[in-house]
């Protein structure tokens, strides 16, 4: 799902990958912290890379995905009278669950591209 701006207001499209890179570019998502080689795959430009260029792009992704998360865990944990709001428990425990993903993820990304 994606939103969308329509008329100044944005509403919510469940079209496709197309609409999704349509204002997205390969640098973009990598710096956004999109880890994930078939949606990298989306980009025109990423088939004319190398294979450990590719993985070069994949790794930066993963240490800004990482930096990411760690800052939102962060920003949650820091809350003024953080024990007064029991939901943001389940908020750290979410990301937590989002970094040991990421690390599984990065460990099947390196045996995938160390071949």
């Amino acid at each position: 799902m994606v939103f969308e701006k329509e008329g100044g207001e944005e509403k919510l499209s469940s079209s496709g990958q197309s609409t999704q890179t349509a204002n997205m570019t390969l640098q973009k998502a990598i710096e956004m912290g999109e880890y994930d080689p078939e949606y990298l795959a989306t980009f025109p430009e990423w088939h004319g890379l190398s294979r450990h260029i590719q993985f070069e792009h994949i790794r930066t992704a993963l240490e800004n995905r990482n930096k990411q998360l760690i800052t939102q865990w962060a920003e949650i944990n820091n809350m003024l009278d953080f024990r007064l709001k029991p939901n943001m428990q389940t908020a750290l425990k979410n990301i937590e669950k989002q970094l040991k993903l990421l690390d599984k993820d990065k460990e099947k990304l390196y045996l995938e591209y160390s071949k």
